[in-house]
């Protein structure tokens, strides 16, 4: 039993609430939740046990939490659940669920007829899957997450776009994510039994949370299990908030809570998307003298040219606009990002105009000194 059967404090990080999830986020403030994290029971439908082909039984899930009498009694709870999130999720909240084809599909509709507005859809590709041992069936590889906003009309929602291009060797990462299940060390265990039987891998809650959360944000899961979540919101300095209504699920999360060592400073930082950083017009670099009117910029292969003008247009030929435009009509084509096609030169090295940009930008914004 976990010691304190009501709730477990990990100031100034998060707490395990233990109770039924409807019911406790009825209890919390409307909008103090920036992430939702949900991991809900997949109704599996399970009649019978697996086996595997020397007839011995696959340790699946077949805990009372997964079982529902019928698909509307499921569709009900869900329902409940998601309305009670969206109820908590701030402006700029976001919420992620996870599930199978047993459940996803239904959990998918619900979400959009409550509201939600769907963002993405992720598809998580298992690089080491359990085999359909009955053969007669495509093996089950793939989980499939949702990600989506608490409505259509949300202004603004986390995606810090640059960190994850970072973390995908700056390639833009894609909605396919191939991550192994949670085995080996990672995966906890009651003698020769899981303890939990749909335990998540972190290598997936750090994605998410990178992706979508910054340093202090409140993450909420709901279905927190044995605590996933919590340990890499933590790690990560994010605030976490668990719901669990098993008490050996909540002894085992706090135990893993309390051996993490969260990380701090620069450790913590991430690469900024630019649209989070200040606006710095190209002209801005005429007016600083960063580059001088009549400078020449090149494409990279030095093959197309224009001229730099005293107001920050450029000309080509018979050709006159901004950096981007000048850039889209050279090339034939609708559009096309100036900072990124224009270089210029310097002592005989063709240079991207945006390393000038955000020169301008550390002046905007200097770094404090220790």
């Amino acid at each position: 039993m976990p010691r304190d059967a009501e709730q477990f404090d990990d100031l100034p990080y998060g707490k395990i609430l233990t109770g039924d999830c409807v019911s406790r986020m009825g209890a919390l403030e409307a909008g103090s939740v920036d992430l939702v994290f949900a991991d809900p029971p997949y109704n599996l439908q399970l009649s019978a046990g697996l086996k595997r082909p020397d007839n011995s039984l696959v340790n699946g899930v077949t805990e009372d939490w997964d079982r529902f009498d019928s698909f509307a009694e499921y569709d009900e709870f869900t329902k409940k659940w998601l309305s009670a999130a969206n109820r908590l999720l701030s402006d700029k909240g976001s919420l992620w669920v996870i599930g199978s084809y047993h459940n996803i599909f239904r959990i998918g509709s619900i979400l959009q007829d409550l509201g939600y507005w769907i963002l993405n859809d992720i598809v998580w590709r298992k690089t080491n899957p359990m085999p359909n041992f009955h053969g007669r069936r495509f093996t089950n590889a793939h989980e499939t997450l949702i990600w989506c906003g608490k409505s259509r009309n949300q202004k603004k929602y986390t995606f810090n776009y640059q960190a994850l291009k970072m973390l995908n060797e700056d390639v833009q990462m894609r909605s396919d994510w191939s991550l192994p299940i949670c085995t080996g060390e990672e995966r906890l265990r009651q003698g020769d039994q899981k303890a939990h039987p749909t335990q998540k891998p972190k290598s997936l809650l750090y994605r998410i949370l990178l992706a979508t959360t910054n340093t202090n944000d409140l993450v909420l899961d709901p279905f927190f299990g044995t605590g996933t979540t919590g340990v890499v919101a933590k790690e990560l300095g994010r605030r976490y908030l668990g719901i669990e209504r098993n008490p050996k699920y909540v002894s085992l999360a706090q135990e893993r809570l309390e051996n993490v060592v969260p990380k701090s400073g620069q450790e913590l930082e991430m690469t900024p998307s630019n649209r989070s950083l200040p606006r710095v017009p190209f002209g801005n670099l005429i007016e600083r003298g960063l580059l001088p009117p009549g400078a020449v910029l090149y494409d990279h292969s030095g093959r197309l040219s224009a001229k730099v003008r005293a107001d920050g247009s450029l000309v080509a030929g018979d050709i006159t606009g901004s950096i981007h435009g000048v850039a889209a009509a050279l090339q034939g084509a609708p559009s096309c990002n100036g900072w990124a096609f224009w270089f210029f030169d310097d002592h005989g090295k063709l240079c991207p105009i945006d390393l000038l940009r955000q020169k301008v930008r550390a002046e905007m914004s200097p770094v404090p000194r220790p």
